[in-house]
């Protein structure tokens, strides 16, 4: 196993172990996504261009009057589906200037990770791409919430969200 979390890590990967006493293990190996092509949607955000890994997309909707508010102690949340689910405004999470803050005039698209669900507020959605996802080298690699970018089919660069990373940045600045 030492042999295997060595190559991992050679890889910029990483390993997790779950084990249950009497039941067994799950060995969970994480690779980054290098050189690989995946289907993304285009959102813009502002003069930004973000790609979301498709497969992690559930559903996108315009939220209605009171879509959004402020739940004391967990933030911002949605009602999906009957599901209360945290609001990750992308604009704040990368600083950038949006079109508008107010909800009602962006697009909530619901995305799923291994363990979590939430909705990822864009100004607009462009479309679908297929992608090759380039690494961003040395610079760009302790950035979170980022998996690497993409040139997209205008010409312009696109960056492709860790989306696993973006939640879990949320959950360290909710700490804070």
């Amino acid at each position: 196993m030492d042999v295997v979390r060595r190559h991992i890590q050679k890889l910029r990967g990483r390993i997790e172990i779950r084990s249950t006493a009497g039941r067994g293990a799950t060995f969970l190996l994480k690779l980054p996504l290098t050189l690989a092509i995946i289907d993304g949607l285009v959102v813009g955000v502002g003069a930004e261009r973000y790609i979301v890994p498709l497969f992690a997309v559930r559903e996108m909707f315009r939220p209605g009057e009171d879509a959004v508010w402020t739940v004391q102690q967990r933030g911002e949340m949605a009602l999906v589906r009957g599901a209360l689910l945290p609001v990750i405004r992308l604009y704040r999470r990368f600083q950038v200037a949006p079109r508008s803050e107010n909800p009602r005039e962006g697009v909530l698209l619901v995305a799923e990770t291994e363990d979590s669900r939430f909705c990822l507020m864009v100004d607009e959605l462009i479309g679908k791409q297929e992608v090759v996802i380039k690494s961003l080298g040395e610079t760009f690699k302790q950035v979170t919430g980022i998996a690497g970018g993409a040139i997209l089919g205008d010409g312009r660069v696109g960056l492709i969200l860790d989306l696993e990373g973006i939640f879990s940045q949320r959950r360290t600045d909710a700490k804070r």
